[in-house]
């Protein structure tokens, strides 16, 4: 598979050849140097994926928030000149976050259409009302976590902790039955990572939609007062209102952000916390308020989705000077804007959750912006004073520079986040 093809080439420009390429590790060792190396060589700057299959990269966080919300940039998958021209196969190790049917992939009236009929019943009202079950969770976890100890002493808390918060509030919004859970949670790992190989991408795709279709039609025998469920009972009363396959699309799209993004955000705010004393300190004297605060310089500092696609440019566009192609793949580098210091100030490298709080765009802008983000910013502000009230001597069992980075462009976090409860 090639980036590039013999007309691609003859119609690129020659400023095009000027604009410095960054070839993205698919591992994610090095995440946030590889960010600032992003930022420092210009506002657009052109990116190698897997498969030498290239794209390009704002990194000016003004710039990239114009851009969100500029409908002339599509999500449709289907404009991308590299799909177009059958360069992408099915075993690309990026295909689940970009070949899907659902809101994300969608433009104009079919996002809308598929993005209300989940808010009509994912309401602010029905997320807040979670309250007393997500608090529940986060106590038995809490209570569990001694008894996932290692020999030396540590937990790690990203497995028993962080992951399980969200993926056990997610998975009773939608009616996912418990024994479906321990293999759709590797399986949404899947969709993030970007190390496997084509034969695991195909697999793990056929397997996804196979549990999801079993979901639907469990909650199709069986419903009950969950998300699947309200779905199901919208395509039964419009079966023009969803196909079956935007059904599955929108139930992948719902369990797999749903997790991911609180996860992450979880094990990042701990580890922020355990690395930075003083802001520990400040945050477990503080108030509901100072916690909000922690959350919100989590997302800006260390967003848990480091890079997301795609936006496809309708038409030929110019960006900070530079032409971009009609249909050519642009990421969204949440990370690298979250520490642009024209936004953030001179300090931006800096986790200080004192800070004066300024938009970021952990959630993007605009009619994207995350569906689920009061559910993430309810679960993180609930874990997050739990886990240190409960463990108040809570340190890092090992040195934070041991800590390995979940194997992926797109989720930017730590595999493991090894502690010591100091019970």
């Amino acid at each position: 598979m090639t980036s590039q093809t013999n007309s691609a080439d003859e119609d690129r420009s020659p400023a095009e050849d000027r604009i410095p390429v960054v070839a993205l590790d698919p591992h994610g060792k090095d995440h946030h140097g590889e960010a600032a190396r992003l930022r420092e060589l210009g506002p657009v700057v052109k990116v190698l994926l897997p498969g030498d299959v290239m794209a390009w990269s704002v990194t000016d966080h003004a710039l990239l928030n114009e851009m969100i919300t500029d409908p002339r940039f599509s999500k449709d998958w289907r404009n991308w000149n590299a799909i177009i021209r059958e360069e992408i196969s099915d075993g690309w190790p990026l295909i689940g976050m970009v070949k899907v049917t659902n809101m994300v992939t969608s433009d104009g009236q079919e996002h809308r259409r598929l993005r209300k009929l989940v808010t009509q019943t994912f309401t602010p009202r029905r997320v807040q009302a979670l309250r007393p079950r997500i608090q529940q969770i986060v106590d038995e976890l809490l209570d569990e976590l001694p008894s996932h100890a290692d020999t030396d002493g540590s937990v790690d808390l990203r497995r028993h902790f962080a992951h399980p918060v969200p993926m056990q509030v997610i998975c009773e919004l939608f009616g996912v039955p418990a024994d479906e859970r321990p293999r759709l949670q590797e399986l949404m790992d899947n969709i993030f990572r970007s190390d496997l190989t084509p034969e695991e991408v195909t697999a793990s795709q056929i397997e996804q939609y196979q549990l999801l279709a079993r979901v639907v039609e469990g909650r199709r025998r069986d419903p009950g007062d969950d998300l699947t469920s309200a779905l199901i009972a919208a395509r039964a009363a419009d079966p023009d209102s969803l196909s079956e396959e935007e059904l599955v699309g929108t139930l992948l799209l719902m369990l797999s952000a749903g997790q991911e993004t609180t996860l992450s955000l979880i094990t990042n705010a701990v580890r922020a916390l355990l690395t930075h004393p003083g802001q520990r300190e400040i945050a477990v004297r503080g108030d509901a308020d100072v916690w909000s605060d922690v959350v919100e310089e989590t997302l800006r500092w260390d967003a848990p989705i480091g890079n997301f696609p795609f936006r496809y440019p309708l038409e030929d566009v110019e960006i900070a000077g530079v032409r971009i192609p009609k249909g050519e793949a642009i990421m969204a580098p949440f990370s690298a804007v979250g520490r642009d210091v024209r936004q953030h100030g001179e300090d931006a490298d800096r986790f200080d959750i004192t800070r004066e709080q300024r938009r970021h765009l952990a959630f993007s802008n605009g009619p994207h912006f995350c569906l689920g983000a009061p559910l993430a910013r309810l679960e993180a502000a609930l874990a997050l004073p739990s886990v240190f009230e409960r463990y108040p001597g809570l340190s890092l069992a090992v040195d934070p520079d041991e800590l390995i980075a979940v194997p992926s462009l797109f989720s930017n976090s730590s595999s493991t986040l090894p502690v010591r409860l100091g019970t």
